[in-house]
């Protein structure tokens, strides 16, 4: 008889565990299924509810400053009947040019060479030929080869441009090209432009809003594009007649420079 009860006992708690698993896995799978629903309803982290009612302006700020940085490009060619020969006298000037512009204060890190090439060089003979025959081409004679080298300069002090394009003229350059005028750090200047131009779309959002009679809520959309640096200065080339004496250094004006940001605003309307 006793043993009879030991064995209900036993039976009754194996059916009380069981339910309690079956109660807590359903439990589970019901917060599960919960859990699951509201993450589908959520957005992702940093959205909201999307604007239905919008207006788009655009706005535009120049801001001008005078340059401080010029570069310019110096070649030098020279020709001969072979390649040693000329790459030979081409190197001495380039070499001549760079000792000079580093004697007046320009840093090696300023001073890049940017192009060489070699070029062999070609003569073609004519040939006279009777009237209604069959003319062949000229023959081709190599005659000797050129060697270009082309040097870029960073002037970081604008005064000192003049007398640099003519130094450079007077020892050996055969071309001088590419002037141009630069601001070295125009971020600050980037971003004043940026702020002239989103000032710039906010009057005339809150003009717009008023004429339409609605009210701004928040802003829901912003781009920036276009616009940049325009440069005023003018490129300018010279072409070196080889005299090696010392030309008058020209006048150099640096101008101004205007950068220029165009921004786009989205603004949800009520």
């Amino acid at each position: 008889m006793e043993e009879q009860s030991v064995r209900e006992i036993i039976s009754a708690t194996h059916r009380v565990r069981t339910l309690a698993a079956f109660a807590l896995g359903m439990l589970g799978l019901f917060l599960l299924v919960a859990t699951l629903g509201e993450l589908k309803g959520l957005r992702f982290i940093g959205s909201g509810v999307p604007a239905t009612n919008t207006i788009n302006v655009s706005g535009e700020g120049e801001v001008f400053a005078v340059p401080d940085t010029a570069t310019f490009s110096v070649t030098v060619q020279e020709t001969a009947k072979d390649v040693q020969t000329a790459q030979a006298a081409a190197t001495k000037k380039n070499n001549d040019i760079i000792a000079y512009l580093k004697g007046a204060g320009i840093d090696e890190k300023d001073i890049q060479t940017t192009d060489y090439n070699i070029y062999p060089q070609y003569e073609y003979g004519t040939q006279i030929c009777p009237m209604g025959s069959y003319c062949p081409p000229g023959k081709q004679t190599l005659t000797g080869y050129q060697v270009s080298q082309t040097l870029t300069i960073k002037v970081r002090d604008t005064k000192k441009a003049g007398d640099l394009l003519s130094g450079v003229g007077s020892r050996g350059a055969t071309n001088v090209s590419g002037l141009s005028f630069t601001i070295d750090d125009q971020k600050a200047l980037e971003a004043q432009a940026r702020g002239k131009a989103i000032n710039d779309a906010q009057d005339k959002a809150e003009a717009l809003a008023k004429q339409l009679g609605v009210r701004l809520v928040r802003i829901v959309g912003f781009s920036e594009g276009g616009g940049g640096q325009i440069y005023y200065a003018k490129s300018m080339a010279l072409g070196m007649g080889g005299d090696s004496a010392a030309a008058p250094s020209p006048e150099i004006a640096t101008g101004q420079n205007k950068i220029v940001s165009n921004v786009s605003i989205t603004y949800e309307i009520q």
